[in-house]
């Protein structure tokens, strides 16, 4: 009896452990600037964020003293820096981590509302004579309108 119940139990391991796993990775992308981010922020001409610690951690020395680094990480990740520091590349550097509140409610709006500022299609000069877009086909800036350019 124990015999057959030891060979039922390593034929489920068995079966078990070559099954693919479904939920293991999703391939879900999320970059900087949408909710859920977590890595480097460029600070730049953003308002001072809320930090976590008053002060930068440095996991390990380096000899170029450079500017320190923000970074918007998990908490879990902030306790146990020195543990996830290389997967941000920021274990030699002097680290402010902000508060993700602050990164949600005051980074991303901005920088999102930068990136639409920037994106080709927001720029009039764009368009010019080139025939793109419904305004100018409507109004006799089309090639074959008997218009010289």
């Amino acid at each position: 009896m124990q015999r057959s119940l030891f060979v039922l139990v390593l034929a489920a391991v068995t079966v078990a452990g070559s099954l693919p796993v479904c939920a293991a990775e999703v391939g879900v992308s999320v970059s900087i600037g949408q909710p859920g981010f977590y890595g480097h922020l460029n600070i730049g001409g953003y308002p001072p964020p809320q930090l976590i610690y008053r002060q930068p951690v440095l996991v390990e020395r380096v000899p170029v003293v450079r500017p320190p680094i923000y970074l918007n990480v998990p908490p879990s990740q902030v306790r146990r820096w020195r543990r996830y520091c290389g997967a941000y590349e920021a274990c030699g550097e002097r680290v402010y981590f902000v508060r993700n509140s602050w990164y949600e409610r005051v980074y991303v709006p901005r920088y999102q509302e930068y990136q639409y500022d920037r994106r080709p299609e927001r720029h009039d000069e764009y368009r010019g004579k080139h025939g793109h877009g419904k305004w100018n086909m409507h109004h006799g800036g089309g090639r074959d309108h008997g218009h010289r350019d």
